[in-house]
């Protein structure tokens, strides 16, 4: 049974979702301290929040049962993502459910400023009629500056076209050939701020972009220029937008969003004539109220019940149209990552991984994630999974290189692991090892080569690697060893190197050795090395 934590307001469609599931009992406790959220944390298995909850380290480090955060909106910046991947703790976010709704309040914020609705509404409904005082500019013509061309700023973008607007954006991102397909012209920042008529902001808040519109940006806007914020307030310094309203450089300001929220109020920018502002409603409709919290809900109990995961900042997807192949592939890839540890020779500096497949790009990042944690979790103390075991690996110095193919003549849906270490001897090179598996019908994950030992074996229970010498006889002594113990042979796979006149087992057990089992096999004088790995 999942216990589910949903500290900030969540919309009833996705609270229905929670009441329907079997397996979940969930909680509402709504406005909790951060003294009081740290106590509830320990005993829930997953998170629900909305902007009204931080969740720190403090918090996740609390959370010893927490497996996932579940943020219902676009917007992580309350979240400790990288001490969440510590911890592995999956993180998600639902940024398709917001995407018309806050497109829609942009486009309506820029009407608004152009034709100065809010003023002449607030001059009507105290009973002046100033027709002549409120004269505003089309935006037919007019060049739209999209600054962060992503799923929102794709969304405005094509509205704004509707209304006849010349679109540039600006996105470090975003390849030609994107911006070729949508119709619009990719610029640098100073190029868009000179010539854009009208600018909107789209682009996460981190702390390259924090700031972004400042005095010294706004210095280069052309004279004029409405800017529109629909994202996040601190994107831009408040105090720099009032000098520049006020120095005439800028015509209007329409924003939903403030750096702090609410803004005091004696903000510089809060009832000042050229604002128009509206206080976060970008996501307020029935329509993304109602698909953010169904999206929220199915992620976090997808993340819980270990099926494919979508929406997540800091752990790769297996899910979409490849979906059934690439799970595969990440299992396969944990046990080689297992493999490569129980053969290992010394402390592991480096690990390389190549997919071989028609899909390799989607494949290569869980890929990567799936065997690094088959590799660290027998050595790191704590809690080893497909989201902290990049950062684990990276904190432990172990160089990660990844690399993708469309596959060879052999296997069109392979994996290959390099590993390397220190000699034992400083003046002789590193040493390495290459374990490669491939997935045969989409589904059947095999081992097909140890270094240079070539065979079919399947990686699952427990498995006795035995490197020997390639001489008669051996096979009948190591049964005979086995059988005197009690040990069953499921399965015996072997590879040969004729030129070093050596053989590699993988023998699949029904049970596991004795450690005295594992001591006589080794006694044996062709046997130069056994090891026992479960899979």
């Amino acid at each position: 049974m999942y216990r589910i934590l949903v500290s900030d307001k969540l919309g009833s469609a996705g609270l229905e979702v929670l009441d329907s599931a079997e397996d979940v009992e969930y909680e509402i406790r709504t406005d909790l301290s951060p003294a009081e959220l740290v106590a509830a944390v320990t005993e829930y298995d997953g998170l629900i929040i909305r902007s009204g909850t931080t969740v720190t380290e403090e918090v996740l480090a609390a959370g010893s049962r927490l497996k996932v955060v579940g943020r219902a909106g676009v917007g992580i910046d309350n979240v400790d993502v990288r001490a969440a991947t510590r911890n592995g703790v999956v993180v998600l976010n639902t940024p398709a459910a917001n995407t018309i709704a806050t497109a829609e309040h942009a486009m309506a914020l820029m009407l608004a400023a152009a034709r100065n609705l809010a003023l002449a509404h607030t001059a009507l409904a105290n009973g002046r009629w100033e027709r002549s005082n409120y004269t505003g500019i089309e935006l037919r013509g007019k060049t739209l500056g999209v600054l962060g061309f992503g799923r929102i700023g794709r969304t405005v973008a094509e509205r704004a076209q509707a209304f006849g607007m010349r679109i540039a954006a600006y996105d470090p991102f975003v390849s030609e050939t994107v911006a070729r397909e949508a119709g619009i012209e990719l610029l640098d920042l100073d190029d868009l701020l000179a010539t854009s008529d009208f600018l909107t902001l789209h682009m996460a808040l981190t702390a390259e972009t924090e700031a972004l519109i400042n005095d010294e940006t706004l210095a280069k806007v052309k004279p004029g220029a409405i800017l529109i914020n629909a994202a996040r307030g601190g994107l831009i310094d408040e105090a720099a937008v009032a000098r520049a309203l006020d120095g005439g450089n800028l015509r209007a300001f329409a924003t939903d969003v403030y750096s702090s929220e609410p803004p005091p109020n004696d903000h510089p920018l809060v009832g000042h004539p050229a604002v128009t502002h509206t206080p976060h409603l970008g996501a307020s409709t029935a329509e993304a109220q109602r698909d953010v919290a169904l999206q929220v809900v199915e992620q976090v109990l997808a993340a819980l019940r270990g099926e494919p995961i979508t929406g997540s900042i800091n752990v790769a997807s297996t899910s979409g149209g490849d979906g059934d192949l690439i799970a595969p592939f990440v299992t396969l890839a944990e046990k080689i990552g297992k493999l490569q540890m129980a053969m290992s020779d010394g402390p592991i500096a480096s690990v390389e991984v190549e997919v071989q497949s028609a899909n390799a790009d989607d494949a290569i990042r869980p890929v990567a994630a799936g065997l690094l944690k088959g590799l660290l979790e027998s050595v790191v103390a704590g809690r080893v999974n497909f989201v902290n075991a990049p950062l684990l690996a990276e904190e432990r110095g172990i160089k990660i290189s990844r690399s993708v193919s469309v596959g060879n003549g052999d296997y069109q849906n392979m994996l290959s692991c390099r590993v390397r270490w220190a000699s034992e001897d400083e003046s002789e090179a590193d040493e390495e090892r290459v374990v490669s598996g491939a997935v045969f019908g989409h589904e059947h994950p095999r081992i097909v080569q140890i270094s240079s030992y070539a065979f079919e074996a399947d990686p699952n229970g427990t498995v006795l690697l035995m490197l020997n010498n390639d001489v008669p006889g051996v096979i009948g002594e190591v049964g005979t060893v086995l059988g005197q113990h009690g040990v069953n042979i499921a399965e015996w796979r072997l590879g040969r190197d004729e030129e070093r006149q050596e053989a590699l087992s993988f023998i699949n057990l029904d049970a596991e050795p004795s450690p005295d089992a594992l001591a006589a096999l080794r006694l044996l004088p062709a046997v130069t090395k056994a090891t026992l790995v479960e899979l």
